[in-house]
């Protein structure tokens, strides 16, 4: 039997929805969200700030406790970092010199008809 290629059409491709560009954005900045909550899990386990770690592993079941301490900071750190990249999607990447600091109020010209409202005040 010859191997024959297998066409894109007639296998389905496992990973579709990494091809949505919005489930993407929101899949990579979850991971880095969930990457760096197990980086300060991980910290403050070694830190062991107020006998924390002493704590956790003094337990029958330590593998429960450290697990829901992860999984908070998985949930914290992974929205915040999933809403940031949400808000941040309109904003344009513009490298402009001339456009520093906070956005400035210009001076629009007034339509005839709110010319003529403010003069009849």
């Amino acid at each position: 039997m010859v191997d024959e290629p297998r066409n894109s059409k007639q296998m389905p491709n496992r990973f579709w929805f990494l091809r949505v560009p919005l489930f993407r954005l929101l899949a990579i900045n979850f991971a880095a969200g969930a990457a760096l909550a197990a980086l300060l899990v991980g910290g403050l386990l070694a830190l062991n700030p107020s006998g924390l770690r002493d704590l956790i592993l003094a337990d029958r079941a330590p593998g429960t406790a450290l697990g829901l301490l992860l999984f908070g900071f998985i949930v914290t750190f992974g929205s915040a970092a999933m809403g940031s990249a949400i808000m941040a999607a309109g904003m344009s990447e513009v490298d402009d010199e001339d456009h520093r600091g906070p956005p400035r109020l210009v001076a629009q010209p007034l339509s005839p008809a709110m010319r003529q409202a403010s003069s009849q005040h």
